[in-house]
């Protein structure tokens, strides 16, 4: 009775769990450059003395699905979208390198350019920092130029390069914060073969008919879950009436 008891008790805690990472992708299925993440159920055996026939449901993070999303021309200065495969290298809030596809960024009081997020842009030395009163441009190998604004041409000066990397998929994992990261922590070196479309967004790759469809099975298999639950304890209800019975 108990085997029943673990495995649907554990399905549905997990299909909870996958209901949630569901729930995030439809929150972000606006976001740029957002990758939907990807869950499956793994049967785990329950370690420990007389318990070998015991099962546990286990839901694992599989991945993210790094599909491109639908590049979208916005004409905004400070939008790019990385174009193929590739990242915008950008310093996360714990100081260390991450990797994002949202290219919608900005340009604080102080100079800095930032991700929409307020996370600083990576270039080749470091943080990048604008010049005041100036128009940016950026050209498809991340070069950052700024033109005073009201000069002409002549007067482009160019301030930074944006880090593009282009890291294997499989050394990536997402972190909390929805930034990409290598699975050992180092950084990624630049790929000058990565290229931007100036001016262009990248949507999310979040599929929401796909997402609903999704929900929908996931609440049903809770509630066979539960089902199962309330059938295991019918029986033992019922086992016990037997047996004292007979006894």
């Amino acid at each position: 009775m108990d085997r029943l008891i673990y495995t649907a008790m554990t399905g549905a805690s997990q299909v909870l769990q996958q209901q949630a990472t569901v729930s995030e992708n439809l929150a972000n299925a606006s976001t740029p450059g957002f990758r939907a993440a990807l869950n499956t159920f793994r049967a785990v055996p329950l370690v420990g003395e007389g318990l070998a026939t015991r099962t546990f449901v286990v839901d694992s993070t599989a991945g993210a699905d790094f599909t491109p999303g639908v590049m979208q021309q916005t004409g905004r200065a400070l939008d790019v979208a990385v174009q193929g495969p590739g990242w915008i290298a950008v310093q996360g809030a714990d100081g260390k390198e991450a990797y994002t596809r949202n290219g919608s960024l900005q340009v604080t009081s102080s100079g800095v350019l930032q991700t929409s997020t307020g996370l600083n842009v990576i270039g080749d030395a470091g943080p990048i920092s604008i010049p005041p009163d100036t128009e940016v441009t950026f050209a498809k190998d991340g070069t950052i130029s700024s033109v005073p604004s009201g000069s002409n041409a002549a007067s482009v000066v160019v301030v930074g390069r944006l880090k593009l990397v282009n890291p294997a998929p499989e050394l990536l994992e997402r972190g909390g914060d929805g930034m990409f990261r290598t699975r050992d922590g180092s950084a990624a070196a630049a790929d000058v073969n990565v290229q931007i479309a100036p001016g262009s967004l990248e949507g999310s790759n979040v599929n929401t008919v796909e997402a609903m469809v999704n929900m929908i099975s996931l609440a049903r298999k809770f509630d066979m879950q539960m089902k199962m639950l309330q059938s295991a304890d019918n029986n033992s209800r019922q086992a016990s009436q037997i047996l004292s019975v007979t006894g």
